[in-house]
């Protein structure tokens, strides 16, 4: 696993989430201080993939690159405004709904291929699933979550990537670990 993130590093980053989607919401510079506030930090600067998770009483949204050629701590900044305002399958956070959303961040290691369900473990691996030209990923903490085994995790995976149930036979299996941290 990559090199992990100390405890002030998390609480900066999860503060520059929150201030990203602060911003975009009611303006003024809480962005701009909440990035000159961020800790000097090799693990900062470290190109790094990484989710942005808001719930509210159930998921709210979850905008996420599994790689990244950018800093992390403008990986979390940009998945934060995403997962706040251009997941498709909610309507943007409003102001009202902000007090109740709690934000979580989940840094990623980078995917590998493993060379079949035998590789993957529940809780410790998030999952990315390539086959017939789509994709598809679950975050390491999604199956245990759910309560779901292996076989069932995938089941889910291949239909969240628009495909029957057991296309991940023929797909590509790839897997990554996750730091997770903030409020569930």
């Amino acid at each position: 696993m990559t090199a992990t993130l100390d405890a002030a590093e998390r609480e900066a980053l999860l503060a520059l989430a929150r201030a990203a989607i602060e911003q975009e919401l009611f303006g003024g510079d809480v962005l701009e201080r909440a990035r000159r506030a961020l800790p000097p930090s090799p693990a900062l600067d470290a190109a790094r993939g990484a989710f942005v998770t808001l719930k509210t009483s159930e998921l709210r949204g979850c905008i996420g690159h599994l790689e990244s050629d950018r800093p992390l701590r403008e990986t979390v900044e940009r998945c934060a405004v995403a997962s706040a305002f251009e997941d498709p399958r909610f309507d943007p956070l409003s102001p009202a709904e902000w007090p109740r959303t709690k934000v979580s961040i989940s840094a990623l290691t980078i995917p590998r291929p493993v060379e079949g369900p035998a590789g993957i473990e529940i809780g410790r691996h998030g999952v990315v699933l390539e086959a017939r030209s789509r994709r598809a990923v679950f975050l390491p903490q999604v199956a245990p979550e759910q309560g779901w085994d292996v076989p069932t995790l995938l089941s889910h995976l291949a239909r969240k990537a628009g495909l029957p149930g057991d296309a991940w036979r023929d797909g590509r299996l790839l897997v990554f670990e996750a730091e997770v941290f903030g409020a569930e």
